[in-house]
Order: C-alpha cells, then sequence, then structure tokens
C-alpha cells in the first residue's frame, strides 16, 4: 500500500527540481525527505529516482507516480470541500496571494464587502509577486493565488489548478515627462528601440513581456516595484512597460497607451484542483468576481 503522504513527497521534489528545496517547501530535513523517498521506492516495488552524488532526477516510473499523486491530491480537495460543505456555516480562514496592483484592484474591496456580507470568513493577505504566488499554492502555503497569465506565454501545472478569470488589462509606456514622446496621445513602442529601459527582475512575467514586446531592450535598473520603477522613469533614468492598474502617479512621468495592439495582462485566480466548491474558497471567489466586476 503506498502512503499517501509520501506522494506529497515525491510531488515536492518534482516541483523543487532538489532534495534540499522540497525539504524547505515540507518543512522537513534533507535526510527525512531522503528517507520518505527510500520508502515509497521499497513501496512501489519500483526505482523512482536516479541518483548521480547529490543530485537526482524521476525515472519513468516516478513521473508517472506523480500524475498519480497529483490526481490523489485533488480527490483529497475535493473530499474536503465536500464535507464543508456538509457542516457549512461559513467560517474559517482562507490565505491569499495576491500582487500589489491586484490588492488595491479587487482584494481589499472583496474583503471590505465579506465583512458585511459573510463576516464569519476572514482572508490573510500575502503580497507575492504573480510568478512567485503559483509555488506557494501548490506548496500548500496559501489557498488562493491572484495570477496572471499573458498572450505568448505558456500556461503551466493545467493540471493542478483550477483558474477563476478575473480581469484584463493593458500595458502602458511610462516616459519622463520631458522625452521626445511625452506630449503623444499614443506610442509605437518600435520608437522606443533606441531607449534604455527600467525592467522588472528575470523570472517575473512583466519582465517577459518587456522582451516579447521590444526585441533586446536596454535595460539599465531592475526592481519589481512598480512605483519604484515609476519613480526612477521621472528621473530621467529610461522608459518603462506597465500593467495600466499598477501606474502610479508620479510627478515628472507619464503613462502613454501603446499604438496598435498592446501587450496584455490577463488576470486570474487559482486554486488547487478539487477545492474550488470549499465553501470558504467559494465565498471569497465569489466577492473577489464581484470587485472585479
Amino acid at each position: 500500500m503506498i502512503d499517501p503522504r509520501r506522494l506529497r513527497v515525491l510531488r515536492a521534489l518534482a516541483d523543487h527540481g532538489t532534495v534540499t528545496a522540497a525539504g524547505r517547501a515540507l518543512h522537513l530535513t534533507p535526510s527525512a525527505v531522503s528517507q520518505q523517498l527510500a520508502a515509497l521506492e521499497a513501496e512501489c516495488g519500483q526505482q523512482l529516482l536516479r541518483r548521480w552524488g547529490r543530485r537526482v532526477s524521476l525515472t519513468a516510473a516516478g513521473e508517472l507516480l506523480v500524475v498519480h499523486a497529483n490526481a490523489v491530491a485533488a480527490e483529497l480537495e475535493r473530499a474536503q470541500a465536500t464535507l464543508a460543505e456538509l457542516g457549512s456555516g461559513v467560517r474559517g480562514l482562507v490565505r491569499l496571494a495576491s500582487f500589489a496592483s491586484a490588492i488595491t484592484t479587487v482584494v481589499a474591496p472583496a474583503i471590505g464587502a465579506l465583512r458585511t456580507s459573510s463576516p464569519g470568513v476572514s482572508v490573510q493577505v500575502q503580497d507575492a509577486e504573480g510568478h512567485a504566488s503559483i509555488p506557494l499554492l501548490l506548496d500548500g502555503e496559501v489557498d488562493l493565488a491572484i495570477t496572471e497569465e499573458y498572450r505568448l506565454s505558456p500556461r503551466t501545472h493545467e493540471g493542478r489548478l483550477t483558474r477563476t478569470p478575473l480581469y484584463v488589462e493593458p500595458f502602458d509606456v511610462v516616459l519622463p515627462s520631458a522625452h521626445r514622446l511625452g506630449s503623444e496621445s499614443e506610442v509605437d513602442i518600435a520608437e522606443l528601440a533606441d531607449d534604455e529601459w527600467i525592467a522588472p527582475r528575470e523570472g517575473n512575467p512583466c519582465r517577459d513581456v518587456l522582451e516579447i514586446a521590444c526585441a533586446n531592450p536596454r535595460i539599465r535598473h531592475v526592481s519589481d516595484d512598480f512605483r519604484a520603477i515609476t519613480t526612477l522613469v521621472a528621473a530621467g533614468e529610461g522608459v518603462a512597460l506597465v500593467p495600466r492598474n499598477a501606474v502610479t502617479a508620479v510627478p515628472g512621468a507619464v503613462a502613454i497607451p501603446l499604438r496598435g495592439e498592446a501587450p496584455l495582462r490577463r488576470v486570474f485566480a487559482a486554486v488547487r484542483r478539487g477545492s474550488a466548491d470549499h465553501p470558504l474558497i467559494k465565498t471569497v471567489l465569489g466577492a473577489l468576481l464581484t470587485a472585479a466586476s
């Protein structure tokens, strides 16, 4: 018989790539992770890992078992949701991760509405960039993640998530007020090919959008904080591409729509597959959708 707790360890290894990182996500020591994986191999009667010194990777049997582990996890989430619905006087805590502008746009208004409509429901918010919130969700650190998808970007973890679209926003270009194009009503991004850029860090999806929209941008400064980016623009240190809801008013900087088909940020709420019908999560999702509309 396979112990489902050990399947969780295998999934963490598949997600994070190393025994040390899997242990960190599960709050276990690396030796405890290794012991759990060895026990799982004994239970399965199959080699699940290839080992080269301290490095490991999944065998074909390990990859196959991860697929089953994801299905088991979804069924357990669904069982928990069904049991919660049976007893539901909707009451409890939902942990939510979101990037900053979505906290302002939908999360804070939704929490305010829940205080009146569902006073037994509380929401604990964690500020996390879009690319960081999904790992928190899959690791069980949060119950709901608000994140983004971009046109041309690949979808990941589809089989493990249920997604609810919230809103769509375009990217605007942010220029110093004194920029040669600062008084235009629209700007073609090709006109900025020779400018220096202020951009998010590598790994942030907004950095990917810039690199798709503007081939080989010359990046001078790096920050994941759009207010800091806008302030650097106002200081004349470059130009930036910023999602419209993340644009902040800073003297010396101006936000201008892009001409033609602008890149879009598609914002959605994600939960672990099987948990969308949990009364608490369903209540918070409903409030987020109302705020987004």
